[in-house]
This record gives C-alpha cells, sequence and structure tokens, in this order.
C-alpha cells in the first residue's frame, strides 16, 4: 500500500511539472518555443515518468546489490568526470588559441566535453561496479556486517530442511537469533519439485514452499531470500548442493540440512552443518538404567513377548513381556539405553515401584 501510495505521489508530481513546462514554453516564452513546444516538453516529462514506472513495475524483484552498484557508480563516475572536467578546461585553453576559438566557442565546447566525458566514466564506473559486484563485500550487508548483528553467524536452509518443516516450527520458539538465508536456486529446485508429475514429490515440493512463505511471514526471525551468486566462474554449472556449498562458505554462514551426503561434503570444505535430526535427538528425553517411566503399550515387538511403545518425544521403548499389555498404560524400569543413527531406543520391563509404605505393583491399568 506504501508502495503504491508513493508511485500516485509521484505521478501526480510529474504531471504538476508537465502543466508547468507546458505554461513555461506556451505562455512565458511564447515567441521562442510556442503552443507546439509547449505540448512537446510536456509530452516528454509524461513520457519519462511513464518509463520510469514502467521500469519500476516490471522489475519487481529488485536486488540490493545491483542498486547499491548503480548508485556507488554513479557517484564514481560523477566525482571522475568532474576531476578530468577540471584538467579539460587548461588543455581546452591551449587549443582554443591555436584554434582561433571565440569565448562563446570555448564555453560550448568546454560544456560538451564534460558532459561527454562525465557520461564516459558513469557508464565505465557502473558496469564494473555491476560486473564485480560479489567481490565488494559492503555491497552484501550480512557478509561484512555479520559481526555487528546479535547472535550467531547467519544459517543458510538447504532443500531437505525446508521441506522437513521442523525449522518453521523452531523458529516460533525463538531459539533461533541469527539471520535465515534462502538462495534462490533452493526455491528454484522446490519449484520444481512442486512441478514434478509423481503425486508425492509434488507434496513435498509443495510443503517446502508453504515452509519457506511461513518463514517470511514470521516477525521473530530475520529471513532473506538471495540471489545466490558469489561471483565464482561457472558456479551455474554446479550442482545444487555444490553451489549451497559454495554460498555458505562465501557469506560465512552454517548449513541446516538433514542430507547426510551434503554434511560429510560441507565438512571436507570447512563449512559447519546443522542437523536436524541431530537437534531432535539431543532434546529428547535421558533415560538412565534403573529409572522408572510411564509408557503406554501401542503394538508388539519383533521378539517374543515384546511390547511397543512411545515416549511424548517420540522416543520408542521396547518393553520386555509387554505384547499382551497393549492398549495399556504401564510403568517400566529401564534396563538399558541404545543410541542409534536414527535415534535413541530405550529397553524396559514391567515393574513395581518401590515407595516409602511398601512396594506398589505398577503392571497394567485395566481396560474401560
Amino acid at each position: 500500500m506504501l508502495l503504491w501510495l508513493l508511485r500516485g505521489c509521484f505521478a501526480l508530481l510529474m504531471l504538476t511539472l508537465a502543466i508547468f513546462a507546458f505554461t513555461f514554453c506556451a505562455v512565458d516564452l511564447p515567441e521562442t518555443m510556442g503552443t507546439f513546444g509547449g505540448f512537446a516538453w510536456a509530452l516528454a516529462v509524461i513520457a519519462i515518468a511513464s518509463i520510469v514506472i514502467f521500469t519500476d513495475l516490471r522489475e519487481e524483484e529488485k536486488q540490493i546489490a545491483t542498486i547499491s552498484s548503480i548508485f556507488f557508480g554513479l557517484l564514481f563516475g560523477l566525482f571522475i568526470g568532474w576531476l578530468f572536467g577540471i584538467g579539460v578546461e587548461g588543455v581546452l585553453t591551449v587549443f582554443s588559441r591555436s584554434m582561433n576559438l571565440n569565448t562563446e566557442q570555448q564555453s560550448r565546447l568546454a560544456i560538451l566535453l564534460r558532459v561527454l566525458i562525465t557520461v564516459i566514466t558513469c557508464y565505465v564506473s557502473i558496469s564494473i561496479l555491476i560486473q564485480t559486484r560479489d567481490d565488494f563485500r559492503f555491497l552484501i550487508p550480512y557478509v561484512e556486517f555479520s559481526k555487528q548483528i546479535k547472535g550467531g553467524r547467519p544459517f543458510v536452509l538447504d532443500t531437505s530442511s525446508v521441506i522437513d518443516g521442523r525449522i518453521a516450527d523452531l523458529c516460533d520458539t525463538r531459539i533461533i537469533d541469527g539471520r535465515l538465508i534462502v538462495p534462490k536456486f533452493i526455491l528454484q529446485e522446490l519449484q520444481g519439485v512442486a512441478d514434478s508429475s509423481d503425486k508425492l514429490k509434488k507434496g513435498r515440493g509443495r510443503r517446502g514452499l508453504d515452509v519457506v512463505n511461513r518463514l517470511q511471514k514470521n516477525q521473530r526471525i530475520e529471513f532473506l531470500i538471495h540471489d545466490g551468486h558469489v561471483g565464482e566462474a561457472g558456479e551455474d554449472k554446479l550442482k545444487v548442493d555444490e553451489r549451497l556449498v559454495l554460498f555458505a562458505k562465501a557469506v560465512g554462514g552454517r548449513i541446516i540440512s538433514n542430507d547426510f551426503n551434503l554434511n560429510k561434503m560441507a565438512q571436507l570444505q570447512g563449512v559447519e552443518v546443522v542437523n536436524l535430526n541431530e537437534v531432535a535427538n539431543a532434546l529428547k528425553t535421558v533415560a538412565l538404567p534403573g529409572e522408572y517411566l510411564q509408557v503406554k503399550v501401542v503394538k508388539a515387538g519383533d521378539q517374543m513377548g515384546q511390547g511397543v511403545g512411545y515416549l511424548d518425544d517420540g522416543t520408542m521403548c521396547v518393553i520386555e513381556q509387554g505384547r499382551n499389555l497393549i492398549g495399556q498404560d504401564v510403568s517400566i524400569m529401564v534396563t538399558s539405553v541404545l543410541q542409534t543413527p536414527a535415534g535413541r531406543m530405550v529397553f524396559g520391563r514391567p515393574e513395581t515401584r518401590p515407595s516409602s509404605s511398601g512396594t506398589h505393583p505398577v503392571v497394567a491399568l485395566p481396560k474401560t
């Protein structure tokens, strides 16, 4: 809404300038310009305003690096053109004497040379900065000024972590205070998965896009979609994982991923990876042998007489002699804990819990 208000004010201002140009040329300077000249100047102002607004509407996704390159290139070009203009005046004085030019001709020639030099220096400066913008760290704020941002280094999300969706829930807890970055080539990969003919892949891709949209709307975090270019030659021909590692290394960030192969590749290149599965396992309940847990037996185990239940955090509990207790809540004593790459498993058996008044058998609750 604010952007459209700005565009409306700009259009109104340019229309006012067009009316002023027509009045100035047709009324104040009728002998030199006339009505036709007034219309011509008014149409020129309106045409310029239309081109500016059309360009603004056409380029919806503007990049701060490109805008900064144009701005600094323009300033640098004007400054260099002004310096060259000062030097040209001395040379022009000597040249005018040899060519027998009068004062008016000399002034016009000086203006022409100044404008020519300024235009050339502005073009060269802007062109160089646009082509080498990734080499200027001040054009990418989160690279150069990352130490001034509260929290650690930025996190770079990969496709698997976005599709997983737990990163959005993790951000809602406010435990992440660093900047989250999603490169555009990750979004393109998600779009490709969402457009797949396979129904399962299409669902995963759409869920990933929904997670990105959720992160964008989250006011508790700092979320950024980056163009993903780091200025390396031939980076567009690399695979997505290779580009992601290269990008994370360039911005000094850490990758959030569930991909085992990507984890190994990043570690070989000195890039840290945060695995969401490892984070989830680290937050699960710690059970020690001899402790008592309340578990509901939900199904039979693989071995004879075993029952299987789950804690609130999803930890699997294998219960000896628990097959006949399916559907009941039982108190088990932990006998051992097994840590596997897929998570933590707790082994136990139904047991009586000691108390001050003796022992209370806690085998099973009666079915209702």
